[in-house]
């Protein structure tokens, strides 16, 4: 474990997108982050807000961060106990998408 508070808690990722690559977990078991109560969601923001400060002091590199959680099967969520993904970006790691024509 990274850290916790009384409502939630921060683990590094098994299979990390990105290095870094951060979960912040509510304890209370719920199925998505919608099922979260107001308390329970300001938690998982205070340590993200922490995670992110302690990422950018252990790697300088890490220029922005994606921030978000799949919510049921057709989006991609596998474990169905609410969790969100603070991913660590570096410039360069994933091609920019093309822009838009006039």
């Amino acid at each position: 474990m990274i850290t916790e508070n009384t409502l939630a808690f921060a683990i590094r990722d098994k299979f990390p997108a990105r290095p870094l690559h951060t979960l912040i977990i509510p304890k209370r078991h719920v199925a998505d982050i919608f099922h979260t109560n107001a308390a329970e969601r300001e938690a998982i923001h205070e340590l993200a807000a922490l995670c992110c400060e302690q990422i950018r002091n252990e790697d300088e590199s890490v220029g922005g961060f994606n921030f978000g959680s799949n919510i049921g099967e057709a989006a991609g969520q596998k474990i169905f106990h609410a969790h969100v993904h603070l991913i660590p970006r570096r410039t360069g790691d994933a091609s920019l998408a093309p822009a838009r024509p006039d």
